[in-house]
């Protein structure tokens, strides 16, 4: 019999990230839909304390591998720990967030159980007790959809797409601690110093509101703009690869394929043309306003809302309603 749907979670700070959850609360509906457990996987060192709140999101199971040699992740330590879990357990699928790690993690597990990957999913059904995947291709203009062949089948899901369920103050889940087993090829990374940058503002890849900015901000010296806006609203700050490669603003804040993709519920582009590029990065967004002084840009092929302005006239006016509307409470 299987071992059920599991999640491989991910922690930031001590606390689970926003996707982690998602893919519980997805694994819980499939599980429940299979009459199987759902199940997170914790990797890492004094993370007992998230067994609690993972139960809360659907997980019946926490596996939870606690190590000092976890406590950072390394690729050939965590691949080698989730690797000979899945093989002594043998769940049916196993998510994971479409995130940093996420990306490395889960191709090298996929080779080492000999199984499949689907990557940045946006979708997940059963036909009949099979799940079958659907994810974007061809940079975001088609969608494909598949089952898989091997078991177990391996899927990270494209974060703010399905959503986190109300927690369950009720559930307790059990809580198993895992043997780590690791040899010297295993630790053969060593993580000296992480080095983070303090924002306020929302990680990109999991905020609800997110506004960039292109070329057309014609340098770095008006982000501030965006920013400001951001701030209202309580989101973060993108921006296109054209505004990356002028060097007006960090690399970690790129949009688009060779970025980062988002899904955010709402999406300000800010001078941004629309390129296929960047529209592969936040085409999943719930709702997407572009602001652009050229009535053609590709841009507004894509908006739910268009202006067609200046946006060094506009999204200052935007800045200033939303305080209001914010004042007004």
């Amino acid at each position: 019999m299987s071992d059920g749907i599991w999640v491989i979670v991910e922690v930031t700070d001590q606390k689970p990230k926003k996707v982690s959850l998602e893919a519980l609360s997805l694994a819980r509906r499939i599980a429940n839909q299979l009459g199987e457990p759902a199940a997170a996987v914790v990797l890492g060192s004094g993370l007992g304390e998230i067994a609690a709140e993972l139960g809360m999101y659907g997980a019946d199971r926490v596996y939870l591998a606690d190590d000092e040699r976890l406590a950072s992740y390394t690729t050939p330590a965590h691949t080698r720990v989730a690797a000979d879990l899945v093989r002594s357990r043998g769940p049916r699928l196993v998510l994971a967030g479409y995130t940093v790690l996420g990306r490395d993690l889960m191709p090298r597990l996929a080779a080492r159980l000999g199984t499949g990957l689907f990557t940045d999913c946006t979708g997940l059904e059963l036909d009949g007790r099979e799940p079958v995947f659907t994810r974007p291709v061809y940079a975001g203009k088609a969608f494909s959809r598949g089952a898989a062949t091997g078991s177990p089948a391996l899927a990270t899901i494209r974060p703010n797409v399905f959503g986190v369920q109300a927690p369950d103050a009720g559930r307790t889940p059990e809580v198993e601690t895992v043997t780590v087993e690791l040899g010297p090829d295993d630790l053969t990374q060593v993580i000296r110093e992480v080095v983070r940058q303090v924002s306020a503002r929302p990680e990109l890849t999991e905020a609800d509101v997110i506004v960039s900015g292109g070329r057309g901000m014609k340098g770095p010296e008006n982000f501030p703009l965006l920013e400001a806006l951001a701030d209202a609203l309580g989101g973060a700050v993108g921006a296109s690869r054209a505004a990356v490669d002028a060097g007006w603003i960090e690399q970690r804040f790129q949009v688009g394929q060779t970025g980062k993709t988002v899904s955010p519920v709402l999406y300000i582009a800010a001078g941004i043309s629309g390129a296929i590029q960047h529209l592969a990065g936040m085409g999943s967004s719930k709702c997407i306003v572009a602001v652009n002084k050229d009535p053609e840009a590709n841009i507004f092929k894509v908006a739910d809302y268009g202006i067609v302005g200046d946006l060094f006239a506009v999204v200052p006016e935007l800045t200033i309603a939303v305080r209001e509307l914010k004042a007004q409470g």
